[in-house]
């Protein structure tokens, strides 16, 4: 089953498809879709990162993609749960990847407008660790490539980043705002459209993808 909300900020690629409930199966049935409805002239379909393996004590807690028949999956988002890491309950992150003029990157971090790129001007102008202006950079391997991420301006409540990996948009977006520091410890995304670890862990699903947080 799934259950679909419109993303007002998405562009033309709507509904968001959010599985009711996440597990393996689930997370085949997704991979099936993007594999299938992949655009032929394309080197790679879109890739579903996922933190691998996960971090201590975390689950994978949901799967999400934005797309249909005709355009084919132009999005796909990741969440996993988990201790947060300075203590003080639990934390969430989640991993979107995106075709330019998407949008559901920027919109669960909170931004305006569909892509990133104005805050990473800014970002790309930061003038260096030490300086009262410095801007974090998150460390993160996609694929096994050193994949820099920045932070971009977001609500109080969550601590956004954004990059480019593959060609597309990777937003990573963590609640609350302390989960971030999850980021700077050498994060390996792996593509589960590639390969699906059955050894993944799967929890509650989250409240951020279907819209409930």
């Amino acid at each position: 089953m799934h259950s679909e909300t419109r993303c007002v900020r998405c562009g033309p690629v709507s509904p968001l498809h959010v599985p009711e409930h996440i597990g393996a199966e689930i997370v085949a049935s997704v991979v099936e879709r993007i594999l299938g409805t992949a655009d032929p002239p394309r080197r790679r379909p879109a890739p579903l990162w996922c933190p691998w393996p996960l971090p201590p004590g975390w689950t994978m807690t949901g799967v999400a993609y934005a797309g249909d028949d005709r355009t084919g999956v132009r999005a796909t988002a990741v969440a996993c749960a988990g201790p947060a890491p300075l203590g003080g309950g639990p934390a969430d992150l989640v991993f979107v990847a995106e075709e330019p003029g998407v949008g559901l990157g920027t919109r669960l971090a909170g931004l305006v407008g569909p892509d990133p790129g104005p805050e990473l001007a800014d970002a790309l102008t930061d003038p260096g660790p030490g300086h009262p202006e410095h801007v974090g950079q998150a460390r993160i391997r996609a694929a096994g490539h050193p994949t820099p991420l920045w932070l971009v301006h977001s609500p109080t409540d969550r601590s956004a980043y954004a990059g480019e990996a593959r060609g597309m948009w990777l937003h990573a977006i963590a609640w609350p705002a302390s989960a971030g520091h999850l980021l700077a410890e050498d994060v390996e995304l792996h593509d589960l459209t590639e390969w699906t670890p059955p050894e993944l862990v799967y929890g509650a699903p989250s409240p951020y993808l279907h819209g409930r947080a």
